[in-house]
Formats: structure tokens, C-alpha cells, sequence
């Protein structure tokens, strides 16, 4: 793994009683660890929250890793805990419960895709996020404008994220229009934070690591978890609603999935107290009350 070594860990936030039992929250694609605010400051009253920036996104945004990378450095950073994904984070998250299953507690999956089986379309899905990709990257001028500035000074620096914004909102603005996230709202969907907490080439780098046309299905590997796992997605989200439970089905007696009404894709988003509930009802069973045991 080359781009990982012994001292590299993401950024984080956390927030809690220290010494409580651990919750790590990892996001979506485009996302940071700010975009749990809510859910996170709810689960913080009695479990010590950890809010991870995943590769190629906000902090870690210099950060190169594809999916298994990525998982081993969510574990080094993170360590023993409950982990929630949503989205890409979900699917981090099941690389790391499949690789480390000792650092993971209890799983929480929201919108998360185990992997395109079809190669035809896993291979679509691969050219699809590089044109993305692509999309993202500074035309010929504006690359041989930056490689001719020696040393530039902090207002140079400044010139050229302001030169990066206006692509870097085109993309955002593409990627919210998506069906998906029809159901978002201008406000849910966050995208002033999307545009100050990222960059192109860390999102572009992430796509071409960690995009789900990348990722080698893990259908067959879902009856190896064997940990508590809770499956959510929202009821406007058809395709991820049947994914769902088809991942719970996979993974067998210790796997549930729940619908959220009144939410598509973006559940934490959407419905936050509702998801609050879900996950902080799960965990209260999993750990029987016991929230102030010292990690391991």
C-alpha cells in the first residue's frame, strides 16, 4: 500500500465524554465530517464521537487510498468502535468489518452499495467516475499557469483555489442534481460546506480510488460479518431500500433493515432525528446501558 505508512492517519473531530464507548461516523462522497453536525451532537451526550475526514475529503483531502487503503486507515485512526457509514462511508466501513472484524463493534450502514457483480456495468461505472474525474482536473492553461509560479506567495495560493472554486461548484452542482438526491433540500444539502471543506484533486482522486465502479463486489464475503449490523436507507430510495435488504438477507440473523420514512438517499440528512433514534436505540442494545466502559 503506497501511499499509507506507519505515521499517516486522517483528520478527525471528536466530541464526547472521553473514555466512553466509541462511535465513528464516516460520510459520503463530496462530504466531510461536518456534514453529521446534528447526529453527531446528539449521539455525543453519551458515547465519544469520533467525525472522520475520509481520503481524498476535507483534512485528509491530500490523502490517496482506494477502499481497502482507506479502511485500514479509518482503523489505525479510529481504533475499536461502533462505525457508521453512509454512502462511500459505508462502504469503507464494510472493507474495515471484513478486514479488522476485532476493531469493529457493531455496524451501521446507510446507503451503502456492497459492489456492482455485472463486470460490463462495474466497468461503465469505472469510465463513468473517471470522466468525472477528468472533469474536475485544470485545463492545459491553467496547469501551465501553476507550474510557472516558483514560489508562490500566500495570496498566490489563495489565486489559485479561487481559480479552482468555480469548476469545483460546477461539479457539486452536477453531482446534487442527481436523482439521488432529489429529496434534499437547499439547506440539507449542504453545499457551501461541500465547496470550502473540499478540492478537486482530492474529490478526483477519490473517485478514481474509491468509486463503487472500483470496488470488487462483496456479496459473497457479507456472511462473514458477524458482528450487529443495522441497515438503513430511506423509503424514497428504491434502489438502495432494495439493496438493503439484500445485504441484510446476505449477512444473515444478526443483520436488520429499517426503512425511514419520509427520506431518500441522505437520511442523516433528511431526517436526522430519526436516524439519531435508530442508531442510538441499536447501540443501547448492543451495549446493554454499558456506555461508560474504557476502550479496549
Amino acid at each position: 500500500m503506497p501511499f499509507i505508512d506507519g505515521g499517516t492517519f486522517l483528520s478527525f473531530t471528536s466530541r464526547g465524554p472521553a473514555g466512553a464507548r466509541r462511535v465513528v461516523l464516516v460520510h459520503g462522497f463530496t462530504q466531510s465530517g461536518r456534514s453529521w453536525e446534528r447526529v453527531a451532537t446528539a449521539l455525543a451526550k453519551h458515547y465519544e464521537v469520533l467525525c472522520l475526514d475520509a481520503p481524498g475529503h476535507g483534512g485528509s483531502s491530500g490523502i490517496r487510498a482506494d477502499l481497502s487503503e482507506g479502511a485500514a486507515l479509518i482503523g489505525r485512526s479510529a481504533g475499536k468502535a461502533a462505525y457508521v457509514g453512509y454512502s462511500m462511508g459505508g462502504r469503507y466501513c464494510m472493507h474495515l468489518a471484513l478486514s479488522q472484524p476485532d476493531l469493529v463493534d457493531a455496524l451501521v450502514l446507510l446507503g451503502a452499495h456492497p459492489g456492482i457483480e455485472d463486470p460490463s456495468q462495474r466497468k461503465a461505472r469505472r469510465i463513468s467516475d473517471d470522466l468525472l474525474a477528468t472533469s474536475l482536473e485544470p485545463t492545459e492553461a491553467m496547469a501551465a499557469k501553476g507550474s510557472s509560479e516558483e514560489s508562490p506567495t500566500e495570496a498566490g495560493a489563495v489565486d489559485i483555489r479561487g481559480e479552482e472554486l468555480p469548476r469545483l461548484r460546477e461539479f457539486l452542482d452536477r453531482w446534487l442534481s442527481q436523482p439521488l438526491f432529489s429529496t434534499l433540500s437547499t439547506e440539507q444539502a449542504g453545499l457551501q460546506a461541500r465547496l470550502e471543506d473540499n478540492t478537486c484533486a482530492g474529490l478526483a482522486s477519490s473517485l478514481r480510488l474509491a468509486g463503487t465502479g472500483t470496488q470488487t463486489p462483496l456479496w459473497n464475503r457479507l456472511g462473514e460479518l458477524s458482528m450487529p449490523v443495522l441497515i438503513v436507507a430511506g423509503e424514497h430510495d428504491l434502489a438502495y431500500s432494495a439493496l438493503g435488504r439484500r445485504t441484510a438477507s446476505a449477512i444473515g440473523d444478526n443483520a436488520r433493515f429499517v426503512s425511514v420514512a419520509g427520506a431518500g438517499h441522505a437520511v442523516h440528512l433528511e431526517q436526522p432525528e430519526q436516524f439519531f433514534h435508530l442508531v442510538s436505540s441499536f447501540l443501547d442494545d448492543l451495549y446493554d446501558g454499558d456506555r461508560g466502559a474504557s476502550q479496549g
